[in-house]
């Protein structure tokens, strides 16, 4: 059977429904197809696809999210490919448009990307396990709004998600808006991943520095670094799947956050 969706960049794509040979450019999207309980039909994902790690071991590696090796992508003859706008590279997005199916999605925010897990389930035929998860998730997060509330969580972060050159999650991002949902003001006010010096850092008066594991691992050393160049912000290493997945890895996230809050009273 033939069927139309419509991505979350108004393309229009016609598939083979439901598909049975899907390539996913995306980890936490990646994820979220095997949460909601596809197997077999996910044949192709990339490197950084790690969750769950024995299906990634199983699986076609097709490069990486922002390199893709279209030569392989086109011999596994997908019916259906998945991407996202920020993480995948426009270019070889639009060639691999000229031949196959490829739906995209764009995320800034949590309602955003529970409309693109229930979207998702619709396109592969799990409309009701993505409908779960959604529930799961937006109890969990009502619930950690309601805590940062009660517990008068007021505080102003920076969160570095990249070194040499220093880089941060800006407004207009995923991650600034679980910051704010969790009580926590993001001192950026620039849009997107601004680089900084970390004197200028210091001038924005962060009560809170976040050192993210990804994409750039930020060790304890790095912690350090950072503590001797702002002495009146506590430093903490976070963990980024838990900040940045917007998948059903949501669903994980909701416990890391309220242990995160409970730490920061």
């Amino acid at each position: 059977m033939q069927r139309s969706f419509t991505d979350q960049l108004g393309q229009q794509i016609t598939i083979t429904y439901p598909p049975k040979r899907i390539i996913s450019l995306v980890p936490s999207q990646t994820e979220l197809l095997f949460d909601l309980g596809l197997d077999k039909e996910v044949i192709g994902l990339t490197k950084f696809c790690i969750h769950p790690i024995e299906k990634f071991a199983a699986r076609t590696k097709v490069g990486g999210t922002k390199k893709l090796n279209l030569e392989l992508i086109r011999s596994l003859q997908p019916d259906l490919i998945i991407g996202n706008k920020e993480e995948n590279q426009r270019e070889q997005i639009e060639e691999l448009m000229q031949e196959f199916p490829v739906w995209m999605s764009d995320i800034y925010t949590l309602e955003d990307a529970k409309q693109t897990i229930l979207q998702i389930g619709e396109l592969v035929d799990r409309s009701p396990e993505a409908a779960y998860l959604n529930h799961l998730i937006t109890a969990g997060f009502n619930d950690l709004q309601t805590l940062a509330v009660q517990n008068g969580l007021n505080k102003k972060v920076a969160y570095l998600i990249w070194k040499d050159p220093y880089m941060l999650a800006g407004r207009d991002t995923f991650i600034d808006n679980i910051l704010a949902l969790n009580g926590l003001s993001n001192v950026v006010k620039e849009k997107r991943y601004p680089e900084i010096a970390l004197n200028e850092l210091n001038g924005l008066k962060p009560d809170l520095v976040f050192l993210s594991s990804e994409p750039y691992p930020f060790k304890e050393k790095h912690l350090q670094e950072i503590e001797s160049i702002l002495p009146d912000a506590k430093v903490v290493i976070v963990d980024g799947e838990m900040f940045s997945w917007y998948g059903s890895r949501l669903v994980k996230a909701v416990q890391y956050l309220f242990q995160l809050q409970k730490d920061l009273y």
